[in-house]
């Protein structure tokens, strides 16, 4: 038993590694697409080449990062074989469907068309390869769609039943899938988000070129295509990730009440702005030391009324509601839904017996057992109802951080496009632009925030509900797993390294030149 959870362990680590290098790249390629295809949509408009010049300084990095992205996301795809075999197996006939369309159509759609938007200058007509630009920033959005419609399965399974004889489950509703509320929810907050970045991106950059007094107009020019683009991202997100908030309320409540630290909900539930946990757990069902709170906030906030009842994480465990005339009332429990899940697997074993038997009888009675408690499925893996509660302390603190780095963009989007257009001249004040490049630190300890809520918040599950971490592991040796993962970890630290010089270098040796001149 040791050993497992040694091995849990390790390939939760080894995947969070990746996952997270991998989200460094994604959100600044997905966003500097876009403001790329932006510049030099100016650029065929007004047949100004200097537009030109400042759209290919941009291309250039986008390049840079577009390489590490793919080199990452590559070994991502590839451990769900190595390390989580046994999920592969359950869900492949599902999971793997979006994956596939992004392989076979996004990726190769995004890599066509970039090849003639790097090497198609002077080669192509104008408009032909604006339209590859613009093909390429579809490619690149549609890849981040398919991928993220398989994560948000993960979060909410819909579309699918399980089939006893095979041992896993089938796509019944590829629609149900791919359009479900989680999958467009996830998808529009995270694509808004990667323009937040990557218009913070833009600015960092300039504000360093208005720092050093070197391709002054170039760079006042790309702050206005940036901030306005992360203004709109900015806004986006934050409707979004509203949207995300009612999505993980509705299917993931657990989820919730680990980011507000809320162990005992009430009607008319508080949200907590600004919190600290008791460092040795909850004191009379209470997990905050300290907190500011907006009154009846959490309840407003997801299902627009001040007077609903919001379970904590204890409600959930007792299954417990409140309703609004004030009664308490007890629906499933997590031991309820624990008794349910071995239930299920134990009609699963017997319906295997039965088919070793060729009794057709008992095969469909244990396959309607089956069917009758396999929402539960998953929890008969947990050893206990606490078993259930995600980390509650990196849930609760990584969403105030995102929170709290969101409004801050909010502020800088808001001033640098107002700047950028009527005070161009305080664009050049030298606190103006360490702003700007701290920005760039914010923006990406925002984006990973984002990422830790969104998937520490769900565990213990790999497929909410279904499939616990401890059950979706493939059978090898821990210490292979811990090998590679500090191989990675040197890896993936190389080409972190290795981009951000390469970033670093080209940067500083362009604006030696005239950017507006590089045609």
């Amino acid at each position: 038993m040791n050993d497992l959870l040694h091995l849990v362990d390790w390939s939760r680590a080894q995947f969070a590694l990746t996952a997270m290098y991998h989200w460094l790249f994604v959100p600044l390629t997905i966003g500097l697409s876009l403001i790329v295809a932006i510049m030099e949509t100016i650029y065929y408009r007004t047949g100004d080449t200097a537009w030109k010049g400042i759209t290919k300084f941009w291309m250039t990095l986008f390049g840079i990062n577009f390489a590490c992205g793919v080199a990452t996301g590559l070994i991502l795809e590839f451990e769900f074989g190595t390390n989580w075999s046994n999920y592969s197996w359950f869900v492949g006939d599902i999971f793997g469907a979006p994956l596939a369309i992004e392989g076979l159509f996004a990726f190769f759609m995004e890599a066509t068309f970039v090849a003639v938007m790097f090497f198609g200058w002077n080669k192509v007509s104008r408009g032909f390869h604006l339209a590859s630009t613009w093909l390429t920033v579809l490619g690149v959005t549609l890849s981040a769609l398919w991928i993220l419609v398989a994560n948000a399965w993960m979060q909410s399974p819909v579309g699918m039943e399980f089939n006893p004889a095979e041992m896993r489950n089938v796509m019944t509703d590829f629609w149900a899938v791919a359009l479900s509320p989680v999958a467009i929810n996830k998808f529009f907050h995270t694509v808004f988000s990667a323009w937040t970045l990557a218009g913070v991106f833009v600015i960092g950059v300039s504000s360093w070129l208005l720092l050093k007094k070197r391709n002054e107009g170039a760079a006042v020019e790309s702050v206005k295509v940036g901030s306005i683009v992360g203004l709109a991202g900015i806004l986006l997100t934050l409707f979004t990730g509203h949207g995300s908030a009612v999505e993980v309320a509705r299917v993931q409540p657990m989820k919730l009440a680990a980011m507000e630290g809320l162990y005992r909900g009430s009607v008319g539930q508080d949200l907590v702005g600004v919190g600290v946990l008791r460092p040795d757990g909850p004191v009379d069902e209470d997990g905050l030391a300290f907190s500011v709170d907006i009154p009846h906030g959490l309840s407003y906030l997801i299902y627009g009324k001040p007077d609903r009842f919001v379970p904590g994480i204890y409600d959930l465990i007792d299954g417990r509601e409140i309703t609004t005339d004030g009664d308490t009332v007890f629906t499933e429990s997590y031991a309820d839904k624990i008794a349910m899940g071995l239930k299920a697997q134990k009609a699963l074993a017997d319906y295997n017996a039965a088919a070793k038997a060729n009794d057709e009888a008992a095969m469909a009675t244990a396959a309607a057992e089956v069917k009758a408690n396999f929402a539960n499925f998953g929890y008969g893996y947990l050893p206990s109802p606490e078993a259930a509660i995600p980390p509650v302390g990196m849930s609760f603190y990584a969403f105030r951080i995102m929170v709290m780095a969101g409004g801050f963009l909010l502020l800088l989007f808001a001033v640098m496009t107002w700047w950028s257009f009527r005070r161009r001249q305080l664009l050049s004040n030298k606190i103006v632009c360490w702003i700007g490049m701290l920005s760039v630190v914010i923006v990406w300890v925002c984006s990973q925030a984002g990422w830790i809520v969104a998937e520490v918040g769900r565990q213990p599950w790999v497929i909410q509900n279904l499939m616990p971490t401890t059950a979706a592991i493939s059978g090898i040796q821990s210490g292979s797993v811990e090998l590679t993962f500090w191989i990675f970890a040197i890896l993936f630290t190389c080409l972190l390294i290795a981009e951000i010089s390469i970033m670093l270098r080209y940067i500083s040796s362009a604006s030696k030149k005239n950017i507006e001149q590089t045609v």
